[in-house]
């Protein structure tokens, strides 16, 4: 029996909608790019690259070039094979009508003409064109050069517009001798939140890849000022040049990387595995992992199996070395793992992926196959190197150590504010609604500020924290300074979570935890303490979407218009320019140096209201970029930071 239909609703197969061609890309993108925003307009340039260093990984070409144009367009060029030209004899369309028209459409579906892959759906370029206003083709191939235009327009057999339409036919339009693809789509504005591609995130996983792929040739040109920006990356020695970039402004304790890679068939799948590792007096781990040149940012099972396979191997010859004995507790996985830095990469020729965006992995093959590698090669570097992982170990050992002490400590202080002892009364202003899902936690800069924000707030669900000033950067204190710190204990008690390995999120009373400074060079700094503090011992709250900077306007522009006050805000030079036009002849501008100058009622306005301000989420879209700009803008190591500095002193 089912429920009755009160209003009598009929429902019968001609309320059924069918969605045509690339239709489904279009009304679902997150489902094949991830979001619409700044990620995932990027994630359309890496399925299109993703695709040519397939062909360099399998042996086809050696040079990849990303180009982004003045239109906002941008251009991939590889001298691989390139996309075939032929007409299929069932489909009766040319190969490179169906890759960008019909999903699930490839060459690496059976391990024919690809061992391993990175673009391994079949989807990649349809979807690329899909969410593109156009997209051109170029196939260099047979002698010739073959171009076809794709446009989001009229579809003549549906009689609507349409994602991907051919609007050419693919023609001959020159003579060559070389081979390869070049492919240019302008991101459709409807769609994405922004079209302008940043030089920084395209920078760093070009320098990623030819890290990879030690050998080949990349190519960064970026066309769209005056004077045209071009960067070459190329390595020679692979992963290890990566973990000296990696490793650039920290402390080794150990000059010499480990590096070892193995190949294995496991259930008749094919996996290679190669680890480059390399301890550092830092006390966090840092494991970049790839499979087939895909960042893996949320792990999966090749870097589970590397990491049971280095602490069984690292356990047992604590024990051989009469640094544990039988009878002692001894250290976990997360102990030896204290100060590493690893690039963990695998080429298997059958990946499983959860999702499109292929961000983990779940290959129980690769488990298998790593585990035994770390397991097997460590060992062998320990028994050769006896001294430095006597030294490893000894520090795990400590690390074991003060992890049981950061452990009492945090249930000592949740013991506190489960007796209401704990010290918030008169430092802390909590907010009424005891609902996690919806509560912000918001740390304000000064004890002025953090006046005005207590009165501005809602005091429902906003609790404010006014901190005095600038926190300890926790990048180069120890961690029992840093546990000793009155100010994060009291954070710490307010959040609620504990840090490090201790950190339980179920313990969260905050659904957003935000930042909000001055916009001027001390409140960057102290924007930045935060986050390197929140980085190293709550990441949690980073990778699960918690943490945010809220942004506060530099401008107040208005004019008074018949005793009424006509106002708008700006964030940034530019918009006062807009917002001058905007509020028209006569208008007057109030420059705001810090949020202690803000009234009540424009804080709320400007900074607090939901439906009003601006937050800006941190996010990790990539661990080893976030791991070293950390360690660069934070560390001891001065030498790197000074470049860093030197090269970008306009921010």
């Amino acid at each position: 029996m089912g429920l009755d239909n009160k209003n009598n609703i009929s429902y019968d197969v001609m309320d059924l909608t069918s969605l045509e061609k690339l239709e489904p890309v279009r009304v679902r993108p997150g489902m094949y790019i991830g979001s619409t925003g700044v990620k995932g307009l990027h994630h359309c340039i890496w399925e299109i690259l993703d695709n040519a260093i397939d062909e360099i990984a399998n042996g086809y070409g050696n040079e990849v070039r990303v180009i982004l144009n003045k239109d906002k367009s941008v251009t991939i060029v590889d001298n691989g094979r390139g996309i075939p030209t032929g007409i299929h004899p069932i489909k009766k369309k040319s190969g490179v009508e169906m890759v960008f028209t019909e999903l699930h459409t490839g060459g690496k579906f059976n391990n024919k003409n690809y061992k391993t892959s990175g673009g391994l759906h079949g989807v990649g370029a349809a979807v690329v064109n899909a969410l593109s206003e156009w997209l051109e083709v170029e196939v260099k191939q047979k002698g010739n050069v073959y171009k076809q235009r794709f446009e989001y327009t009229l579809d003549k057999e549906l009689n609507r517009n349409m994602p991907g339409v051919p609007t050419t036919k693919l023609e001959i339009v020159a003579k060559t001798q070389e081979t390869g693809s070049k492919i240019t789509f302008k991101p459709d504005k409807e769609i994405f939140s922004t079209i302008d591609f940043k030089f920084d995130v395209i920078d760093e996983r070009l320098q990623e890849l030819a890290f990879q792929n030690k050998g080949i040739t990349l190519i960064l040109i970026d066309d769209r000022k005056e004077e045209s920006i071009v960067k070459k990356y190329h390595s020679e020695r692979g992963l290890l040049d990566f973990i000296d970039y990696l490793n650039e402004s920290k402390t080794v304790i150990h000059k010499e990387p480990i590096l070892f890679d193995g190949e294995k068939e496991v259930n008749g799948i094919r996996v290679y595995g190669e680890v480059c590792m390399q301890f550092t007096d830092s006390t966090t781990e840092n494991i970049a992992s790839y499979v087939n040149n895909i960042p893996t940012t949320e792990s999966g099972s090749h870097e589970a199996g590397f990491k049971t396979g280095m602490t069984r191997a690292f356990k047992e010859w604590a024990k051989k070395l009469n640094i544990v004995k039988e009878k002692d507790k001894g250290f976990e996985g997360d102990d030896i793992r204290e100060g590493l830095t690893a690039i963990v990469r695998v080429k298997i020729s059958n990946p499983v992926f959860e999702g499109q965006t292929k961000t983990k992995l779940g290959n129980n093959e690769a488990y298998t196959m790593m585990n035994e590698l770390g397991y097997v090669k460590l060992s062998e570097w320990i028994e050769d190197n006896k001294e430095i992982a006597s030294n490893i170990i000894n520090n795990a050992v400590s690390a074991a150590t003060r992890r049981e002490k950061i452990k009492k400590i945090n249930d000592a202080e949740k013991k506190k504010v489960g007796k209401g002892t704990a010290p918030l009364a008169g430092k802390i202003s909590v907010c009424t609604l005891k609902r996690p899902d919806v509560a912000e936690f918001i740390v304000v800069e000064g004890d002025s500020a953090g006046g005005s924000a207590k009165q501005a707030r809602d005091r429902r669900f906003q609790t404010i924290m006014p901190s005095k000033g600038k926190i300890m950067n926790t990048e180069k204190q120890k961690l029992e300074n840093v546990l000793a710190s009155e100010e994060l204990k009291l954070f710490n008690a307010a959040i609620g979570t504990g840090v490090l390995d201790n950190y339980d999120e179920d313990d969260l009373k905050y659904d957003k935890i935000i930042i909000l400074s001055d916009a001027d060079v001390d409140g960057y700094h102290i924007r930045t303490l935060w986050m390197t503090y929140v980085y190293r011992y709550m990441r949690s709250l980073i990778t699960n979407g918690h943490l945010y900077i809220a942004l506060p306007p530099l401008y107040k522009v208005y004019k008074i218009v018949k005793g009424k006050e006509i106002k708008t805000y700006a964030y940034s030079d530019d918009e006062l320019i807009k917002a001058k036009k905007e509020i028209g002849k006569g208008a007057l501008i109030q420059r705001y140096k810090g949020l202690g100058e803000m009234n009540p009622d424009q804080l709320w306005e400007t900074t607090l209201n939901p439906e009003t301000r601006t937050l800006q989420q941190v996010t990790i879209d990539d661990a080893a970029k976030a791991e070293k700009m950390v360690s660069l803008l934070m560390g001891d190591v001065v030498e790197p930071r000074r470049n860093y500095m030197y090269k970008y002193a306009e921010f």
